[in-house]
């Protein structure tokens, strides 16, 4: 199916989070009419930030009430749409029969629209690394598009951890699917990465476990990636652009997933210590590592960190079929803490004496 034409009309789900936020953002500023799918327009926490976009006084930006847990709920959000990022979360992962259903009825909405020709469906990283036994990644190091968790293996179920991962592999192939056997649309799906960068509305900082984590370690405290897994980072902005350019682009085809990172690889402590490397004006009191994991797995922290380091993080895809370039990881720190103090209000954990420049 054809892209999107340059200015048409894109629904955005999940338009209040991080991504959807700057995805809103970034489709204004190109120039696209967009209408922001949230779950309450009328709780101004979450949509005032999208209220003071220039485009919501023009009307080029309007917001619609959308529950995911209601089916038709976008019946008549994308009729007349050209394109759909679909970037909102289901409430649970670990129920597959009702990530199911909510992938169904959102599928029916884009066929009735009768105008959508794309879908842009906003996957995950866990749809490309997360292994019930991680010497699978020894085993299969480099992670690229072709790249699927070992789905054989009897551990890989929700009350193993592996529920997220499942459904979003389950979204991935219902879209496309589906858009196969219409004929009328695409559904492109897009991988994203550890989101890292600047928030829009103080209640994001809680939307997502990256900014939270950068928040935690400003208060002082921070705590050990699962299994040792090292950030494997995307700016917040380069993900955003990245589903745009994917409505965008005529290289791209049905059931073809990308994925958006930048291959920066940064261990948890070495993120906490970068606050105060880039930031010194901070005066970040930087905290001690919290290993929340039992002895048993304490012990084998050397063994699970080599095998992660044998990782071989691959984006030419998507570099390829876009011709984004990605940030590099420092920026997105920075801007994600400058983002905390400024828009959410954090109070950062400040070494005993230290005086902040300027202020004598």
């Amino acid at each position: 199916m054809a892209p999107i034409p340059k200015r048409g009309t894109v629904a955005v789900t999940g338009a209040a989070g991080f991504l959807g936020g700057w995805t809103v953002r970034l489709l204004l500023d190109r120039g696209y009419r967009v209408r922001a799918c949230v779950r309450d327009v009328d709780d101004p926490s979450r949509t005032a930030f999208l209220k003071a976009m220039p485009g919501y006084a023009s009307g080029r930006l309007t917001l619609h009430a959308a529950d995911l847990d209601r089916d038709g709920c976008y019946d008549e959000i994308f009729r007349g749409c050209h394109g759909v990022a679909h970037i909102a979360h289901v409430s649970t992962y670990e129920d597959q029969a009702y990530v199911a259903r909510v992938c169904d009825h959102i599928i029916r909405s884009v066929e009735a629209s009768g105008s959508v020709t794309r879908v842009v469906l906003t996957s995950s990283i866990a749809a490309v690394i997360s292994e019930a036994d991680i010497y699978e990644v020894a085993r299969r190091p480099v992670f690229y598009e072709d790249r699927y968790p070992d789905e054989s293996n009897p551990k890989r179920t929700p009350d193993r951890g592996q529920g997220y991962s499942m459904g979003k592999l389950h979204a991935e192939r219902a879209f496309a699917d589906a858009a196969e056997s219409s004929g009328r649309w695409d559904a492109i799906t897009c991988c994203p990465g550890d989101n890292v960068g600047p928030i829009l509305s103080a209640h994001q900082k809680d939307m997502g476990p990256w900014q939270h984590n950068i928040e935690t370690m400003l208060l002082g405290k921070y705590f050990q990636n699962g299994a040792y897994r090292p950030w494997m980072t995307v700016d917040v902005r380069d993900d955003a652009l990245a589903h745009i350019g994917l409505l965008e682009s005529t290289e791209v085809a049905n059931g073809e997933r990308f994925i958006a990172w930048s291959t920066d690889m940064r261990r948890v402590e070495d993120i906490c210590a970068d606050i105060d490397r880039l930031l010194p004006e901070i005066g970040h009191d930087t905290p001690e590592v919290t290993d929340p994991f039992p002895e048993r797995i304490q012990v084998r922290e050397a063994e699970l960190r080599a095998v992660w380091a044998l990782a071989d993080l691959r984006n030419d895809r998507i570099r390829a079929v876009t011709g984004i370039e990605f940030r590099p990881l420092d920026d997105s720190i920075r801007d994600c803490v400058e983002s905390l103090l400024s828009v959410a209000g954090v109070k950062p954990k400040v070494r005993e004496g230290f005086i902040r420049p300027g202020a004598m």
